[in-house]
């Protein structure tokens, strides 16, 4: 997975707490078809209100004249288990308060010194104020920071662009004769995007329906395609949706409007499970499931004896494959003469039973030249698996589907969900992890509020499914480290323990 600073791809004109007890790891329970949610996305998909941006970038949101401040009057302590509750008054650049809603910001509460962290939730009243709410979750000093990610104006550019354009990006496959004689050309997921109807290969997955087209080559046939490959980002925006996405006006900090506060150890306050967890000296404390630590080479081990670990998606969740290699020195990888941007990947551990595969989900994806034929659906996967109580499914997709409106997700979702019915149903005791997006472009191809939509998405799609979610979003939300597709290892580390602890509840 990677964008113009990883591929360089042309672009194209066109812990102290006390909480209520809660369960170990487990996941929730099945059903049908399709959920309304994702038949007609609008409501899931609600934003508030933007302005109509009539190209005065002065009076676009700005964040160093955004402010926030308490609720409330200040308190000497704060009872742990309690929240703590703030305003935010979005302003421009001439630092007058908005009139309308629709900014994305995000906001956290820190435990510098703990190495603590919880994302806060922001309610948009709609007025250019927000609501903001932080849970007080571990005892000692915690600090409020609010970022300003995207202002309204410029969430409108990512909205208009989701809306009218079929998709930001584009592919190219590799056609290859008898002779090893080599044509190329353009792919994509619409054939509008291609060209003529009469001058377009169609090609179909037959288990889950999913549609890929390209542009017929000059001479040789369509079943000839081979490889595939990124081909160009698409120039999508004007110079001043440039100006409200750019560098200085994107995912910066507020001034401080909160001094540092402290947290009392004594409490007897219990929190409902929202967010789903937060971090305590480094470590994620899942509210939601009682998470365990596995520190060490043999607690992995032990938990994953006996079992076969399926990962099919992003490279995001290759990750995790690449964490499990490295951090157990005895789960060889076996060398499967594949890409390794694109996979399949296999490791293994012979003396306890252990396979770990990850491959990349099929069409769209942005990569390097890789073969067709390695390409597979994750439902042409899941299709293929017995599954039982040593199988493990973790999906982990969103990330290449932002440069498309989101019917495109939408589709794919529902052949995804459809085969992770029927392999529950054939083997209810599978255990099927589903992998939130997780924060880091901040562009028109891929952005945080592009992935807030995927994720919603995500949700519903497998919501009344028995299945168990990682949130990736606030794992990599929580904690002052900078944003990045690929987190460093200690949130992978984090992200990894919690996919154990639904493996080995107790």
């Amino acid at each position: 997975m990677g964008y113009l600073n990883t591929l360089n791809l042309p672009v194209r004109s066109t812990v102290s707490r006390r909480r209520a007890p809660i369960g170990p790891c487990s996941a929730c329970k099945p059903s049908g078809s399709l959920p309304q949610q994702l038949l007609d996305p609008t409501h899931l998909l609600h934003w508030s209100p933007t302005s109509r941006d009539d190209g005065d970038l002065l009076s676009s949101t700005s964040p160093q004249t955004s402010t926030y401040h308490l609720r409330g009057p200040a308190q000497a302590s704060y009872a742990l288990g309690s929240y703590l509750e703030g305003i935010l008054v979005a302003r421009d650049h001439r630092g007058r308060p908005k009139s309308h809603g629709g900014d994305l910001f995000r906001a956290r509460l820190l435990g510098p010194n703990l190495k603590a962290g919880v994302p806060g939730d922001i309610q948009d009243l709609g007025n250019g104020t927000y609501l903001l709410s932080f849970p007080l979750l571990w005892a000692g000093q915690a600090q409020v920071q609010v970022r300003l990610i995207h202002s309204s104006e410029a969430v409108g550019v990512l909205q208009r662009i989701w809306r009218d354009q079929w998709a930001t990006v584009d592919f190219t496959g590799y056609f290859r004769g008898p002779t090893g004689y080599e044509e190329s050309a353009t792919c994509n997921v619409n054939p509008l995007l291609i060209g003529e109807e009469e001058s377009t290969c169609h090609y179909r997955d037959e288990d889950s329906g999913e549609l890929w087209f390209c542009a017929r080559p000059p001479t040789l046939p369509c079943d000839s395609l081979v490889e595939h490959s990124s081909g160009h980002y698409w120039n999508v925006t004007t110079p001043h949706d440039e100006a409200l996405m750019a560098w200085n006006v994107t995912d910066k900090e507020l001034p401080q409007g909160i001094s540092p506060l402290w947290v009392d150890k004594e409490s007897n306050r219990s929190l409902a499970p929202k967010p789903s967890g937060f971090y305590h000296r480094g470590v994620w404390h899942s509210l939601s499931c009682s998470s365990h630590s596995f520190s060490t080479a043999d607690n992995i081990l032990d938990c994953l004896t006996g079992h076969i670990i399926h990962m099919m998606g992003d490279s995001t969740l290759r990750q995790w494959w690449e964490y499990l290699r490295d951090t157990v020195p005895s789960l060889k990888p076996v060398d499967l003469h594949a890409m390794y941007q694109t996979g399949p990947l296999m490791a293994v551990e012979t003396t306890r039973g252990i396979v770990l595969h990850w491959r990349a989900h099929s069409w769209p994806l942005r990569s390097l030249r890789t073969p067709v034929a390695s390409l597979h659906s994750v439902a042409r996967e899941l299709g293929g698996l017995a599954g039982g109580p040593h199988t493990v499914v973790v999906l982990g997709l969103g990330a290449h589907f932002t440069t498309f409106p989101p019917s495109i997700f939408v589709q794919r979702l529902a052949g995804i969900r459809a085969a992770v019915v029927a392999l529950l149903a054939r083997e209810p005791s599978t255990l099927v992890v589903i992998k939130l997006a997780n924060t880091g472009y901040k562009s028109v191809y891929g952005s945080d509020w592009f992935t807030l939509q995927v994720n919603r998405l995500l949700r519903a799609a497998f919501a009344d499914l028995r299945v168990a979610f990682v949130d990736a979003w606030e794992m990599t939300s929580s904690l002052a480290l900078p944003d990045s597709i690929h987190p460093g290892w200690l949130i992978v580390h984090n992200e990894v323990d919690l996919l154990l602890s639904f493996i080995c509840p107790t």
